[in-house]
Protein backbone atom coordinates (compact mmCIF):
# COMPACT_ATOMS: atom_id res chain seq x y z
CA UNK A 1 0.00 0.00 0.00
CA UNK A 2 1.46 3.19 -1.41
CA UNK A 3 1.68 6.05 1.54
CA UNK A 4 1.04 9.32 1.07
CA UNK A 5 3.92 11.92 0.54
CA UNK A 6 4.81 12.78 4.47
CA UNK A 7 7.45 15.70 4.26
CA UNK A 8 8.03 15.03 8.46
CA UNK A 9 9.22 11.57 7.25
CA UNK A 10 11.17 13.15 3.75
CA UNK A 11 13.17 15.50 6.05
CA UNK A 12 13.96 13.19 8.78
CA UNK A 13 15.97 11.25 6.39
CA UNK A 14 18.22 14.39 6.58
CA UNK A 15 20.38 14.79 9.03
CA UNK A 16 21.15 18.89 8.70
CA UNK A 17 17.49 19.86 8.15
CA UNK A 18 17.76 19.83 11.99
CA UNK A 19 20.41 22.33 12.19
CA UNK A 20 19.28 25.87 13.99
CA UNK A 21 21.39 29.26 14.30
CA UNK A 22 20.23 30.86 17.33
CA UNK A 23 17.11 29.19 17.11
CA UNK A 24 16.50 30.12 13.37
CA UNK A 25 16.12 26.59 11.45
CA UNK A 26 18.00 27.06 7.84
CA UNK A 27 16.09 26.95 5.04
CA UNK A 28 18.46 25.18 2.33
CA UNK A 29 16.91 26.61 -1.70
CA UNK A 30 20.93 26.01 -3.41
CA UNK A 31 19.78 22.51 -4.61
CA UNK A 32 20.62 23.25 -7.79
CA UNK A 33 24.75 23.79 -6.79
CA UNK A 34 24.51 21.27 -3.91
CA UNK A 35 21.68 19.26 -2.45
CA UNK A 36 21.70 18.10 1.15
CA UNK A 37 23.25 14.79 2.31
CA UNK A 38 20.93 12.09 2.90
CA UNK A 39 21.53 9.71 5.66
CA UNK A 40 22.25 7.11 4.75
CA UNK A 41 24.68 8.63 2.11
CA UNK A 42 26.54 9.61 5.07
CA UNK A 43 26.46 6.56 6.97
CA UNK A 44 28.12 4.99 4.02
CA UNK A 45 30.44 7.02 4.25
CA UNK A 46 31.34 6.92 8.01
CA UNK A 47 31.67 2.65 7.43
CA UNK A 48 33.54 2.80 4.27
CA UNK A 49 36.17 4.94 6.34
CA UNK A 50 35.88 2.82 9.62
CA UNK A 51 35.49 -0.35 7.94
CA UNK A 52 37.24 -0.29 4.74
CA UNK A 53 40.28 1.84 4.49
CA UNK A 54 42.22 0.43 2.36
CA UNK A 55 43.63 0.75 -1.49
CA UNK A 56 41.76 -2.21 -3.45
CA UNK A 57 43.11 -4.83 -5.08
CA UNK A 58 44.85 -6.67 -1.69
CA UNK A 59 44.29 -10.15 0.00
CA UNK A 60 43.17 -8.74 3.88
CA UNK A 61 39.82 -7.79 4.81
CA UNK A 62 39.78 -4.20 4.75
CA UNK A 63 40.63 -3.99 0.59
CA UNK A 64 38.41 -6.66 0.28
CA UNK A 65 35.79 -4.76 2.00
CA UNK A 66 36.75 -1.89 -0.25
CA UNK A 67 36.36 -3.87 -3.49
CA UNK A 68 33.36 -4.69 -2.61
CA UNK A 69 31.94 -1.53 -1.75
CA UNK A 70 33.44 -0.56 -5.54
CA UNK A 71 31.51 -2.73 -6.93
CA UNK A 72 28.51 -2.27 -5.25
CA UNK A 73 28.29 1.38 -6.03
CA UNK A 74 28.86 0.93 -9.95
CA UNK A 75 26.12 -1.48 -9.49
CA UNK A 76 24.02 1.15 -8.03
CA UNK A 77 25.27 3.76 -10.23
CA UNK A 78 24.12 1.54 -13.25
CA UNK A 79 20.68 0.95 -12.00
CA UNK A 80 20.41 5.15 -11.58
CA UNK A 81 21.52 5.98 -14.88
CA UNK A 82 19.93 3.07 -17.00
CA UNK A 83 23.26 1.81 -17.65
CA UNK A 84 23.74 -2.25 -18.68
CA UNK A 85 26.09 -3.04 -16.74
CA UNK A 86 28.38 -1.71 -13.49
CA UNK A 87 30.89 -2.09 -16.42
CA UNK A 88 29.67 1.09 -18.13
CA UNK A 89 30.19 3.34 -14.85
CA UNK A 90 33.24 5.56 -14.32
CA UNK A 91 33.93 7.75 -10.99
CA UNK A 92 35.89 10.48 -10.76
CA UNK A 93 36.26 13.83 -8.76
CA UNK A 94 33.42 15.88 -9.77
CA UNK A 95 31.48 16.42 -13.76
CA UNK A 96 33.98 18.92 -14.63
CA UNK A 97 37.25 16.60 -14.31
CA UNK A 98 35.21 14.14 -15.94
CA UNK A 99 34.50 16.03 -18.93
CA UNK A 100 38.10 17.28 -19.33
CA UNK A 101 39.21 14.00 -19.24
CA UNK A 102 37.36 12.56 -21.98
CA UNK A 103 37.58 16.03 -24.35
CA UNK A 104 40.97 15.03 -24.40
CA UNK A 105 40.82 11.35 -25.28
CA UNK A 106 38.13 11.81 -27.46
CA UNK A 107 39.40 14.52 -29.29
CA UNK A 108 42.63 12.26 -30.81
CA UNK A 109 40.37 11.41 -33.00
CA UNK A 110 39.64 15.05 -34.26
CA UNK A 111 41.26 16.56 -37.17
CA UNK A 112 41.62 20.35 -38.39
CA UNK A 113 38.11 20.86 -40.38
CA UNK A 114 36.22 18.46 -38.39
CA UNK A 115 33.14 20.41 -36.31
CA UNK A 116 31.62 19.59 -33.20
CA UNK A 117 28.24 21.05 -31.84
CA UNK A 118 27.62 22.57 -28.30
CA UNK A 119 24.56 24.92 -27.06
CA UNK A 120 24.26 27.76 -25.68
CA UNK A 121 21.95 26.69 -22.82
CA UNK A 122 24.46 24.30 -20.70
CA UNK A 123 27.01 24.87 -17.91
CA UNK A 124 30.53 25.43 -18.70
CA UNK A 125 31.59 22.23 -17.26
CA UNK A 126 29.81 20.71 -20.73
CA UNK A 127 31.14 23.45 -22.99
CA UNK A 128 34.49 24.81 -21.92
CA UNK A 129 36.31 21.31 -22.17
CA UNK A 130 35.27 20.88 -26.05
CA UNK A 131 35.87 24.18 -26.93
CA UNK A 132 39.89 23.54 -25.41
CA UNK A 133 40.36 20.82 -27.15
CA UNK A 134 37.86 22.26 -30.51
CA UNK A 135 41.14 25.33 -30.45
CA UNK A 136 43.97 23.15 -30.15
CA UNK A 137 42.60 20.65 -33.09
CA UNK A 138 41.69 23.30 -35.33
CA UNK A 139 38.26 21.84 -35.12
CA UNK A 140 34.99 24.56 -35.79
CA UNK A 141 32.48 24.81 -33.34
CA UNK A 142 28.37 25.21 -34.40
CA UNK A 143 26.06 26.06 -31.86
CA UNK A 144 22.15 24.79 -30.86
CA UNK A 145 20.59 28.13 -30.06
CA UNK A 146 17.47 28.22 -27.57
CA UNK A 147 14.35 30.52 -27.97
CA UNK A 148 14.76 33.61 -25.27
CA UNK A 149 11.02 33.72 -25.33
CA UNK A 150 10.21 29.74 -24.97
CA UNK A 151 13.18 28.99 -23.13
CA UNK A 152 13.60 25.77 -25.11
CA UNK A 153 15.96 24.44 -27.69
CA UNK A 154 15.27 25.20 -31.52
CA UNK A 155 15.32 21.83 -32.30
CA UNK A 156 14.24 23.01 -36.20
CA UNK A 157 17.89 24.00 -36.83
CA UNK A 158 19.38 20.33 -35.56
CA UNK A 159 19.66 19.68 -39.75
CA UNK A 160 21.75 22.12 -40.62
CA UNK A 161 24.08 22.12 -37.26
CA UNK A 162 25.00 18.18 -37.60
CA UNK A 163 26.54 16.76 -40.61
CA UNK A 164 28.82 14.28 -42.43
CA UNK A 165 32.13 16.17 -40.70
CA UNK A 166 30.55 16.57 -36.77
CA UNK A 167 32.40 14.60 -34.39
CA UNK A 168 30.64 15.62 -31.35
CA UNK A 169 27.34 16.19 -30.21
CA UNK A 170 27.30 17.71 -26.32
CA UNK A 171 23.64 19.00 -24.82
CA UNK A 172 22.32 19.62 -21.56
CA UNK A 173 19.55 16.92 -19.89
CA UNK A 174 18.28 20.00 -17.75
CA UNK A 175 19.43 23.72 -16.93
CA UNK A 176 21.24 24.75 -14.09
CA UNK A 177 19.79 28.43 -15.01
CA UNK A 178 16.66 28.00 -16.79
CA UNK A 179 15.20 25.08 -15.35
CA UNK A 180 14.30 23.54 -19.16
CA UNK A 181 13.78 19.55 -19.93
CA UNK A 182 15.29 19.29 -23.28
CA UNK A 183 14.73 16.61 -25.56
CA UNK A 184 18.04 14.76 -25.25
CA UNK A 185 16.96 11.99 -27.02
CA UNK A 186 16.41 13.75 -30.12
CA UNK A 187 19.47 15.79 -30.15
CA UNK A 188 21.29 12.44 -29.74
CA UNK A 189 19.20 11.23 -32.47
CA UNK A 190 20.52 13.42 -34.76
CA UNK A 191 24.32 13.11 -33.53
CA UNK A 192 24.58 9.24 -34.02
CA UNK A 193 22.75 9.54 -37.12
CA UNK A 194 25.89 11.69 -38.37
CA UNK A 195 28.44 9.25 -36.52
CA UNK A 196 29.44 11.85 -34.21
CA UNK A 197 29.82 10.85 -30.14
CA UNK A 198 27.05 12.28 -28.24
CA UNK A 199 27.39 13.49 -24.92
CA UNK A 200 24.31 14.29 -22.49
CA UNK A 201 25.19 16.66 -19.43
CA UNK A 202 22.49 15.28 -16.14
CA UNK A 203 23.75 16.67 -13.53
CA UNK A 204 20.27 19.05 -13.08
CA UNK A 205 18.09 16.24 -13.77
CA UNK A 206 19.20 13.41 -12.00
CA UNK A 207 18.38 14.72 -8.68
CA UNK A 208 14.51 15.28 -10.00
CA UNK A 209 13.51 12.46 -12.26
CA UNK A 210 14.67 9.10 -14.21
CA UNK A 211 17.61 9.13 -16.26
CA UNK A 212 18.27 6.74 -18.83
CA UNK A 213 20.94 6.58 -21.05
CA UNK A 214 20.02 3.62 -22.88
CA UNK A 215 16.61 5.02 -23.92
CA UNK A 216 18.27 8.32 -24.45
CA UNK A 217 20.89 7.20 -26.75
CA UNK A 218 23.98 8.82 -25.84
CA UNK A 219 27.43 7.78 -25.88
CA UNK A 220 28.76 9.63 -22.73
CA UNK A 221 26.24 11.00 -19.64
CA UNK A 222 27.68 12.75 -17.00
CA UNK A 223 26.61 13.88 -13.64
CA UNK A 224 27.03 14.53 -9.78
CA UNK A 225 26.60 12.57 -7.15
CA UNK A 226 26.39 16.01 -4.75
CA UNK A 227 23.82 17.15 -6.92
CA UNK A 228 21.50 13.94 -5.69
CA UNK A 229 21.93 13.48 -2.50
CA UNK A 230 25.50 12.30 -2.10
CA UNK A 231 29.21 13.42 -1.46
CA UNK A 232 31.11 15.12 -3.89
CA UNK A 233 31.99 12.48 -6.76
CA UNK A 234 31.50 12.40 -10.19
CA UNK A 235 29.36 10.08 -12.22
CA UNK A 236 29.82 8.97 -15.80
CA UNK A 237 28.29 5.89 -18.25
CA UNK A 238 30.05 5.25 -20.96
CA UNK A 239 28.88 3.61 -24.13
CA UNK A 240 30.63 -0.07 -24.16
CA UNK A 241 31.29 0.10 -27.79
CA UNK A 242 33.30 3.92 -27.16
CA UNK A 243 34.26 2.41 -23.75
CA UNK A 244 36.76 -0.20 -25.50
CA UNK A 245 37.87 1.81 -28.69
CA UNK A 246 38.81 5.27 -26.28
CA UNK A 247 42.74 4.91 -25.03
CA UNK A 248 42.22 5.90 -21.44
CA UNK A 249 44.50 8.20 -19.37
CA UNK A 250 46.32 5.88 -17.42
CA UNK A 251 49.59 4.50 -15.38
CA UNK A 252 51.39 1.59 -17.29
CA UNK A 253 51.18 -0.88 -14.47
CA UNK A 254 47.17 -0.30 -13.97
CA UNK A 255 44.82 -2.41 -15.49
CA UNK A 256 42.27 -2.23 -18.61
CA UNK A 257 39.46 -3.61 -16.78
CA UNK A 258 36.77 -1.87 -15.80
CA UNK A 259 35.84 -0.25 -12.90
CA UNK A 260 39.23 1.08 -13.09
CA UNK A 261 40.13 1.84 -16.87
CA UNK A 262 39.50 5.18 -16.53
CA UNK A 263 40.86 6.01 -13.28
CA UNK A 264 43.71 7.69 -13.35
CA UNK A 265 44.81 6.99 -9.69
CA UNK A 266 43.28 5.18 -6.42
CA UNK A 267 39.31 6.28 -5.78
CA UNK A 268 37.76 7.86 -3.31
CA UNK A 269 36.01 4.65 -1.54
CA UNK A 270 34.36 6.34 0.41
CA UNK A 271 32.85 8.93 -1.77
CA UNK A 272 31.90 5.76 -4.07
CA UNK A 273 30.24 4.10 -0.89
CA UNK A 274 28.21 7.13 -0.18
CA UNK A 275 26.84 7.57 -3.72
CA UNK A 276 25.11 4.07 -2.83
CA UNK A 277 23.81 5.75 0.18
CA UNK A 278 22.13 8.50 -1.72
CA UNK A 279 20.92 6.56 -4.73
CA UNK A 280 19.76 3.81 -1.64
CA UNK A 281 17.72 6.76 -0.30
CA UNK A 282 15.74 7.38 -4.01
CA UNK A 283 14.59 3.62 -3.84
CA UNK A 284 13.53 4.11 -0.37
CA UNK A 285 11.33 7.30 -1.42
CA UNK A 286 10.58 4.41 -3.65
CA UNK A 287 8.91 2.00 -1.66
CA UNK A 288 7.84 4.16 0.68
CA UNK A 289 5.76 6.98 -1.13
CA UNK A 290 6.46 5.62 -4.64
CA UNK A 291 4.31 2.17 -4.39
CA UNK A 292 7.47 -0.24 -5.19
CA UNK A 293 7.98 -3.49 -3.06
CA UNK A 294 10.85 -3.58 -1.00
CA UNK A 295 12.36 -6.23 -2.74
CA UNK A 296 11.36 -4.56 -6.22
CA UNK A 297 14.76 -4.13 -8.25
CA UNK A 298 16.91 -1.53 -7.60
CA UNK A 299 15.90 0.36 -11.05
CA UNK A 300 12.31 0.30 -9.96
CA UNK A 301 12.33 1.55 -6.77
CA UNK A 302 14.36 4.56 -8.23
CA UNK A 303 12.07 5.54 -10.45
CA UNK A 304 9.30 4.87 -8.65
CA UNK A 305 11.08 7.28 -5.77
CA UNK A 306 11.95 9.95 -8.37
CA UNK A 307 8.26 9.68 -9.47
CA UNK A 308 6.95 11.10 -6.05
CA UNK A 309 9.03 13.41 -5.25
CA UNK A 310 8.57 14.75 -8.82
CA UNK A 311 4.75 15.07 -7.91
CA UNK A 312 5.65 16.88 -4.57
CA UNK A 313 8.32 19.01 -6.06
CA UNK A 314 5.46 20.23 -8.92
CA UNK A 315 3.29 21.47 -5.81
CA UNK A 316 6.03 23.37 -4.59
CA UNK A 317 6.78 24.61 -8.02
CA UNK A 318 2.82 26.34 -8.21
CA UNK A 319 2.93 27.87 -4.91
CA UNK A 320 6.41 29.27 -5.78
CA UNK A 321 5.15 30.64 -9.09
CA UNK A 322 1.74 31.87 -7.42
CA UNK A 323 3.94 33.70 -4.87
CA UNK A 324 6.84 35.59 -7.32
CA UNK A 325 3.83 36.31 -9.51
CA UNK A 326 1.72 38.64 -6.69
CA UNK A 327 5.37 40.86 -6.87
CA UNK A 328 5.62 44.02 -9.11
CA UNK A 329 8.14 43.46 -12.09
CA UNK A 330 9.39 40.39 -10.98
CA UNK A 331 10.98 38.26 -13.73
CA UNK A 332 11.59 34.57 -14.18
CA UNK A 333 13.91 33.37 -16.41
CA UNK A 334 12.45 30.28 -17.23
CA UNK A 335 8.71 28.20 -18.11
CA UNK A 336 6.29 30.07 -15.77
CA UNK A 337 3.41 28.37 -17.20
CA UNK A 338 2.06 26.25 -14.54
CA UNK A 339 0.78 23.57 -17.55
CA UNK A 340 4.00 23.37 -18.15
CA UNK A 341 5.96 22.18 -15.61
CA UNK A 342 6.65 18.96 -16.67
CA UNK A 343 9.01 20.43 -18.83
CA UNK A 344 11.28 22.10 -16.13
CA UNK A 345 13.04 20.88 -12.62
CA UNK A 346 12.41 22.87 -9.60
CA UNK A 347 15.36 25.46 -10.77
CA UNK A 348 14.15 29.40 -10.92
CA UNK A 349 16.44 32.19 -11.70
CA UNK A 350 14.53 35.40 -10.82
CA UNK A 351 15.51 39.26 -11.00
CA UNK A 352 13.66 41.74 -9.02
CA UNK A 353 13.13 45.32 -10.16
CA UNK A 354 16.11 47.69 -9.21
CA UNK A 355 17.63 44.92 -7.08
CA UNK A 356 21.18 43.57 -7.26
CA UNK A 357 21.05 39.99 -7.05
CA UNK A 358 23.95 39.82 -4.46
CA UNK A 359 22.40 42.02 -2.14
CA UNK A 360 18.99 39.81 -2.85
CA UNK A 361 20.75 36.24 -1.57
CA UNK A 362 22.65 38.56 1.52
CA UNK A 363 18.89 39.72 2.60
CA UNK A 364 17.54 36.27 2.41
CA UNK A 365 20.78 34.93 4.21
CA UNK A 366 20.21 37.16 6.93
CA UNK A 367 16.82 35.29 7.38
CA UNK A 368 18.75 32.17 7.17
CA UNK A 369 17.28 31.57 3.63
CA UNK A 370 19.95 30.21 1.64
CA UNK A 371 20.12 30.92 -2.28
CA UNK A 372 22.22 31.53 -5.16
CA UNK A 373 23.17 34.90 -7.21
CA UNK A 374 25.03 35.80 -10.31
CA UNK A 375 24.94 33.44 -13.43
CA UNK A 376 25.84 29.90 -12.16
CA UNK A 377 28.61 29.27 -14.82
CA UNK A 378 26.13 29.30 -17.23
CA UNK A 379 28.34 31.35 -19.59
CA UNK A 380 26.37 31.28 -22.77
CA UNK A 381 22.95 31.53 -21.47
CA UNK A 382 24.31 34.21 -19.48
CA UNK A 383 25.56 35.62 -22.75
CA UNK A 384 22.43 34.99 -25.05
CA UNK A 385 20.05 36.63 -22.15
CA UNK A 386 22.42 39.83 -21.58
CA UNK A 387 23.55 39.05 -18.30
CA UNK A 388 26.94 38.69 -18.39
CA UNK A 389 28.90 41.79 -16.66
CA UNK A 390 26.04 42.47 -13.89
CA UNK A 391 24.90 40.87 -10.93
CA UNK A 392 23.23 38.33 -12.60
CA UNK A 393 19.92 36.74 -11.31
CA UNK A 394 18.63 35.26 -7.97
CA UNK A 395 18.50 30.77 -8.16
CA UNK A 396 16.01 29.45 -5.97
CA UNK A 397 16.26 25.39 -6.15
CA UNK A 398 13.44 23.39 -4.79
CA UNK A 399 14.11 19.80 -3.53
CA UNK A 400 11.72 16.96 -2.56
CA UNK A 401 12.75 17.64 0.72
CA UNK A 402 11.27 21.68 1.18
CA UNK A 403 8.32 22.23 2.40
CA UNK A 404 5.31 23.81 1.15
CA UNK A 405 5.70 25.95 4.11
CA UNK A 406 9.20 27.01 2.91
CA UNK A 407 8.19 27.91 0.12
CA UNK A 408 5.71 30.13 1.33
CA UNK A 409 8.54 31.50 3.83
CA UNK A 410 10.93 32.83 0.46
CA UNK A 411 8.18 34.21 -1.33
CA UNK A 412 7.00 36.34 1.23
CA UNK A 413 10.66 37.45 2.10
CA UNK A 414 11.42 38.56 -1.74
CA UNK A 415 8.23 40.10 -1.76
CA UNK A 416 9.58 42.33 1.91
CA UNK A 417 12.46 42.98 -0.14
CA UNK A 418 11.27 43.86 -3.33
CA UNK A 419 8.98 46.92 -1.07
CA UNK A 420 12.17 47.29 0.80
Amino acid sequence: MTRRWNEDAVRAAFPSLAIRDEGVPRLYLDAPAGTQVAGRAIERVRRAMLEACANDGGAFRTSLAADALMVEAHEAAAALLGAGSRDEIVFGLNMTSLAFSFAYMLSREWQAGDEIVLTRMDHDANVGPWLTMAEERGVTVRWLEFDRESFRYRYDTLGDLVGPRTKLVACNHASNLLGTVNDVARICAAGRAAGAVTVVDAVQSTPHIPVDAQAIGCDLLLCSAYKFFGPHAGLLRIRPELRDRLKPLKLRPSSNAMPTRFAPGTPSFEAQSGTTGAIEHMAWLGSEFGGALPDAPLRDRIVAGLAAATDHERGLMRRLLDGVRDIPGMEIFGISDPDALAERVPTFSLRLPGRDSRAVAESLAARNIFVWSGTFYAYEAAGVLGLRGGSGLVRVGLSHYTTSDEVGQVTRALAEIARG
